[in-house]
Protein backbone atom coordinates (compact mmCIF):
# COMPACT_ATOMS: atom_id res chain seq x y z
CA UNK A 1 0.00 0.00 0.00
CA UNK A 2 3.07 2.01 0.69
CA UNK A 3 5.73 3.16 -1.80
CA UNK A 4 9.15 2.55 0.25
CA UNK A 5 10.36 5.43 -1.98
CA UNK A 6 7.41 7.72 -0.66
CA UNK A 7 8.23 6.75 2.71
CA UNK A 8 12.14 7.55 2.49
CA UNK A 9 11.02 10.81 1.35
CA UNK A 10 8.58 11.62 3.99
CA UNK A 11 11.20 10.70 6.37
CA UNK A 12 13.42 12.85 4.92
CA UNK A 13 11.05 16.21 5.21
CA UNK A 14 10.21 15.18 8.42
CA UNK A 15 13.21 15.28 9.10
CA UNK A 16 15.03 18.25 8.25
CA UNK A 17 11.42 20.21 7.95
CA UNK A 18 12.32 21.37 4.26
CA UNK A 19 11.35 20.16 0.92
CA UNK A 20 14.43 21.42 -0.39
CA UNK A 21 16.84 20.06 1.98
CA UNK A 22 14.77 17.04 1.55
CA UNK A 23 15.39 17.18 -2.30
CA UNK A 24 19.06 17.64 -1.77
CA UNK A 25 19.82 14.72 0.35
CA UNK A 26 17.82 12.91 -1.55
CA UNK A 27 19.69 13.89 -4.65
CA UNK A 28 15.70 14.43 -6.26
CA UNK A 29 14.17 17.53 -7.71
CA UNK A 30 12.11 19.55 -5.14
CA UNK A 31 8.56 18.36 -7.76
CA UNK A 32 9.84 14.94 -7.07
CA UNK A 33 9.72 15.36 -3.50
CA UNK A 34 6.36 17.33 -3.76
CA UNK A 35 4.34 15.00 -5.91
CA UNK A 36 6.01 11.89 -3.45
CA UNK A 37 4.48 13.47 -0.39
CA UNK A 38 0.88 14.18 -1.84
CA UNK A 39 0.62 10.68 -3.42
CA UNK A 40 1.25 9.29 0.62
CA UNK A 41 -0.98 11.57 1.54
CA UNK A 42 -3.49 10.39 -1.40
CA UNK A 43 -2.55 6.51 -0.30
CA UNK A 44 -3.47 7.46 3.48
CA UNK A 45 -6.01 9.94 2.95
CA UNK A 46 -4.37 12.10 5.66
CA UNK A 47 -2.30 15.78 6.03
CA UNK A 48 0.90 14.71 6.88
CA UNK A 49 2.44 18.21 6.49
CA UNK A 50 0.96 21.86 7.51
CA UNK A 51 2.99 24.11 5.33
CA UNK A 52 2.75 27.32 3.63
CA UNK A 53 5.79 29.59 2.28
CA UNK A 54 7.03 29.85 5.06
CA UNK A 55 6.99 26.91 7.62
CA UNK A 56 6.84 23.10 7.26
CA UNK A 57 5.18 20.92 10.43
CA UNK A 58 4.31 17.68 10.84
CA UNK A 59 0.46 17.54 11.73
CA UNK A 60 -0.67 14.48 14.30
CA UNK A 61 -1.00 11.81 11.37
CA UNK A 62 2.55 13.10 10.40
CA UNK A 63 3.88 11.95 13.54
CA UNK A 64 1.88 8.62 13.96
CA UNK A 65 3.28 8.01 10.27
CA UNK A 66 6.76 8.22 11.58
CA UNK A 67 6.79 5.09 13.58
CA UNK A 68 4.62 3.14 10.47
CA UNK A 69 7.38 4.15 8.32
CA UNK A 70 10.81 3.33 9.98
CA UNK A 71 8.73 0.03 10.47
CA UNK A 72 7.75 -0.90 7.16
CA UNK A 73 10.83 0.66 5.76
CA UNK A 74 13.17 -1.94 8.07
CA UNK A 75 10.56 -4.23 7.34
CA UNK A 76 11.40 -3.79 3.55
CA UNK A 77 15.11 -3.94 4.13
CA UNK A 78 14.87 -7.41 6.27
CA UNK A 79 12.95 -9.05 3.37
CA UNK A 80 15.54 -7.58 0.53
CA UNK A 81 18.58 -9.06 2.30
CA UNK A 82 17.17 -12.54 3.09
CA UNK A 83 15.40 -13.05 -0.67
CA UNK A 84 18.90 -11.67 -2.37
CA UNK A 85 20.72 -14.00 -0.02
CA UNK A 86 23.27 -10.96 1.17
CA UNK A 87 24.94 -11.15 4.46
CA UNK A 88 27.07 -8.65 5.15
CA UNK A 89 29.86 -9.27 6.67
CA UNK A 90 33.20 -7.33 7.75
CA UNK A 91 34.82 -4.85 9.78
CA UNK A 92 32.70 -1.54 10.46
CA UNK A 93 34.28 1.65 11.94
CA UNK A 94 31.98 4.06 12.69
CA UNK A 95 32.07 7.71 14.74
CA UNK A 96 29.14 9.21 16.41
CA UNK A 97 29.93 13.07 17.75
CA UNK A 98 29.70 13.57 21.78
CA UNK A 99 25.84 14.82 20.58
CA UNK A 100 24.69 11.41 20.74
CA UNK A 101 25.37 10.09 23.88
CA UNK A 102 21.93 10.88 25.75
CA UNK A 103 19.75 10.78 22.50
CA UNK A 104 17.99 6.90 21.62
CA UNK A 105 21.15 6.21 18.73
CA UNK A 106 21.84 3.25 20.87
CA UNK A 107 18.63 1.63 19.92
CA UNK A 108 19.62 1.87 16.01
CA UNK A 109 22.96 0.31 16.75
CA UNK A 110 21.29 -2.28 18.57
CA UNK A 111 18.62 -3.15 15.91
CA UNK A 112 21.59 -2.63 13.02
CA UNK A 113 23.92 -5.44 14.98
CA UNK A 114 20.44 -7.65 15.89
CA UNK A 115 19.53 -7.48 11.89
CA UNK A 116 23.33 -7.73 10.57
CA UNK A 117 25.23 -10.37 13.39
CA UNK A 118 28.41 -10.81 11.22
CA UNK A 119 29.11 -7.38 10.96
CA UNK A 120 31.97 -6.04 13.45
CA UNK A 121 31.09 -2.44 14.66
CA UNK A 122 33.42 -0.69 16.42
CA UNK A 123 31.94 2.69 17.60
CA UNK A 124 34.36 5.60 17.85
CA UNK A 125 32.37 8.86 20.56
CA UNK A 126 34.33 12.19 19.88
CA UNK A 127 34.34 15.80 18.94
CA UNK A 128 33.13 16.23 15.33
CA UNK A 129 36.19 17.74 14.53
CA UNK A 130 37.97 15.15 15.59
CA UNK A 131 36.04 12.70 13.54
CA UNK A 132 36.12 14.74 10.54
CA UNK A 133 39.66 14.36 11.11
CA UNK A 134 40.05 10.63 11.45
CA UNK A 135 37.67 9.61 9.08
CA UNK A 136 40.32 11.94 6.14
CA UNK A 137 42.93 9.90 7.87
CA UNK A 138 40.73 6.45 6.86
CA UNK A 139 40.62 5.43 10.18
CA UNK A 140 36.71 5.77 10.13
CA UNK A 141 34.51 4.15 7.44
CA UNK A 142 31.45 6.18 8.72
CA UNK A 143 30.53 9.58 10.66
CA UNK A 144 27.54 10.82 12.42
CA UNK A 145 28.39 14.48 13.51
CA UNK A 146 27.93 18.39 12.47
CA UNK A 147 29.56 20.29 10.06
CA UNK A 148 30.36 23.85 10.27
CA UNK A 149 27.99 26.22 8.99
CA UNK A 150 28.70 26.82 5.20
CA UNK A 151 29.82 23.83 4.43
CA UNK A 152 28.69 21.55 2.25
CA UNK A 153 30.20 18.17 2.70
CA UNK A 154 27.86 14.64 3.80
CA UNK A 155 24.49 13.43 3.34
CA UNK A 156 21.93 16.05 5.71
CA UNK A 157 20.22 14.45 8.46
CA UNK A 158 18.95 17.48 9.70
CA UNK A 159 19.65 20.99 10.78
CA UNK A 160 18.66 22.66 13.88
CA UNK A 161 20.03 25.54 16.08
CA UNK A 162 22.37 26.18 17.66
CA UNK A 163 21.12 28.05 21.38
CA UNK A 164 22.82 29.24 24.85
CA UNK A 165 22.11 27.16 27.61
CA UNK A 166 22.36 27.28 31.51
CA UNK A 167 21.36 26.64 34.94
CA UNK A 168 17.54 27.65 35.38
CA UNK A 169 18.31 30.93 37.16
CA UNK A 170 21.69 31.37 36.10
CA UNK A 171 22.28 35.61 35.79
CA UNK A 172 24.92 36.81 33.30
CA UNK A 173 26.48 40.30 34.52
CA UNK A 174 26.68 42.61 31.11
CA UNK A 175 29.63 44.15 32.99
CA UNK A 176 31.80 40.85 33.01
CA UNK A 177 32.78 38.47 30.44
CA UNK A 178 30.95 35.85 29.33
CA UNK A 179 31.53 32.32 31.48
CA UNK A 180 31.66 29.58 28.33
CA UNK A 181 31.48 25.75 29.00
CA UNK A 182 33.15 24.93 25.81
CA UNK A 183 34.50 21.60 24.29
CA UNK A 184 38.21 21.72 23.92
CA UNK A 185 39.31 22.36 20.46
CA UNK A 186 38.30 21.27 17.10
CA UNK A 187 34.83 21.95 18.97
CA UNK A 188 32.94 22.88 16.03
CA UNK A 189 30.26 24.51 18.92
CA UNK A 190 32.72 25.94 20.66
CA UNK A 191 34.52 27.71 17.33
CA UNK A 192 30.93 28.84 17.08
CA UNK A 193 30.62 30.39 20.26
CA UNK A 194 33.80 32.51 20.19
CA UNK A 195 33.23 33.69 16.98
CA UNK A 196 29.76 35.33 17.75
CA UNK A 197 30.87 36.68 20.76
CA UNK A 198 34.12 38.11 19.04
CA UNK A 199 32.00 39.39 16.12
CA UNK A 200 29.36 41.46 19.08
CA UNK A 201 32.41 42.73 20.47
CA UNK A 202 31.42 40.82 23.92
CA UNK A 203 34.14 39.57 26.26
CA UNK A 204 34.01 35.89 27.15
CA UNK A 205 36.36 33.70 29.59
CA UNK A 206 36.22 29.98 29.58
CA UNK A 207 34.85 28.36 32.90
CA UNK A 208 34.80 24.91 32.06
CA UNK A 209 37.12 22.64 28.86
CA UNK A 210 35.89 18.90 28.75
CA UNK A 211 35.98 16.75 26.18
CA UNK A 212 32.58 14.56 27.35
CA UNK A 213 29.37 16.19 27.58
CA UNK A 214 28.79 14.35 30.70
CA UNK A 215 31.63 16.68 31.89
CA UNK A 216 30.40 20.21 30.29
CA UNK A 217 26.57 19.24 31.60
CA UNK A 218 27.76 18.51 35.18
CA UNK A 219 29.66 22.06 34.90
CA UNK A 220 26.93 23.61 33.62
CA UNK A 221 24.31 22.13 36.18
CA UNK A 222 27.11 23.80 38.61
CA UNK A 223 26.10 27.24 37.28
CA UNK A 224 29.68 27.69 36.01
CA UNK A 225 28.76 28.96 32.84
CA UNK A 226 26.55 28.63 29.54
CA UNK A 227 27.29 26.55 26.31
CA UNK A 228 26.20 26.34 22.54
CA UNK A 229 23.91 23.37 22.39
CA UNK A 230 21.70 21.84 19.68
CA UNK A 231 18.06 23.23 20.70
CA UNK A 232 16.38 19.69 20.09
CA UNK A 233 18.99 18.11 22.13
CA UNK A 234 19.23 20.46 25.58
CA UNK A 235 20.07 18.02 28.14
CA UNK A 236 17.73 17.44 30.99
CA UNK A 237 18.14 20.16 33.74
CA UNK A 238 19.33 22.80 31.54
CA UNK A 239 17.51 25.54 29.58
CA UNK A 240 17.44 28.20 26.23
CA UNK A 241 19.41 31.45 28.05
CA UNK A 242 16.43 34.22 27.84
CA UNK A 243 17.10 36.48 25.33
CA UNK A 244 17.39 39.63 27.81
CA UNK A 245 20.58 38.15 28.83
CA UNK A 246 21.51 39.56 25.48
CA UNK A 247 23.80 36.95 23.75
CA UNK A 248 24.04 37.09 19.99
CA UNK A 249 22.11 34.05 17.91
CA UNK A 250 24.15 31.17 16.99
CA UNK A 251 22.79 30.30 13.98
CA UNK A 252 21.94 27.08 12.62
CA UNK A 253 24.15 23.86 12.75
CA UNK A 254 24.11 20.37 10.61
CA UNK A 255 23.96 16.95 11.24
CA UNK A 256 25.05 14.97 8.40
CA UNK A 257 26.48 11.72 7.37
CA UNK A 258 29.73 11.11 5.90
CA UNK A 259 31.06 7.86 4.22
CA UNK A 260 34.63 6.68 4.83
CA UNK A 261 36.64 5.42 0.73
CA UNK A 262 36.77 1.96 1.97
CA UNK A 263 35.24 -0.73 -0.58
CA UNK A 264 33.85 -3.78 -0.30
CA UNK A 265 31.67 -5.65 2.86
CA UNK A 266 32.64 -2.33 4.50
CA UNK A 267 31.56 -0.09 2.27
CA UNK A 268 27.89 -2.03 1.70
CA UNK A 269 27.69 -2.38 5.98
CA UNK A 270 28.82 1.51 6.02
CA UNK A 271 25.83 1.92 4.00
CA UNK A 272 23.31 -0.38 5.56
CA UNK A 273 23.75 1.29 8.44
CA UNK A 274 23.45 4.79 7.38
CA UNK A 275 20.42 3.78 5.59
CA UNK A 276 19.33 2.42 9.03
CA UNK A 277 20.00 5.86 10.62
CA UNK A 278 18.39 8.12 8.29
CA UNK A 279 14.93 5.91 8.50
CA UNK A 280 15.66 6.62 12.21
CA UNK A 281 16.81 9.87 12.50
CA UNK A 282 14.04 11.50 14.13
CA UNK A 283 14.36 9.54 16.97
CA UNK A 284 17.89 11.18 17.17
CA UNK A 285 16.55 14.81 18.07
CA UNK A 286 13.11 15.77 18.86
CA UNK A 287 12.59 18.90 20.50
CA UNK A 288 11.31 19.58 24.32
CA UNK A 289 7.39 20.09 23.93
CA UNK A 290 6.02 19.25 20.73
CA UNK A 291 6.49 19.82 16.71
CA UNK A 292 9.53 21.04 15.02
CA UNK A 293 9.15 24.09 12.33
CA UNK A 294 10.93 26.15 10.39
CA UNK A 295 11.47 27.74 7.00
CA UNK A 296 10.99 25.64 4.33
CA UNK A 297 13.77 26.76 1.86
Amino acid sequence: MYDPAQLRTFLAVAQTLSFTAAARRLGVRQSTVSQHVRRLEDATGRQLFARDTHRVDLTADGEAMLGFARTILEAHERASAYFTGTRLRGRLRFGASEDFVQTRLPEILQTFRRDHPEVELELTVELSGTLHRQLEAGRLDLVLAKRRAGDTHGQLVWQDALVWIGAPGLRLDPDRPVPLVVFPPPGITRARALEVLEEQGRSWRIACTSGSLSGLVAAAHAGLGVMAHTRGLVPPGLEPVPARAGLPELGAVDFVLLHGRRRGGAQQAADALARAILAGGDRLIRPAGGVRGREPA
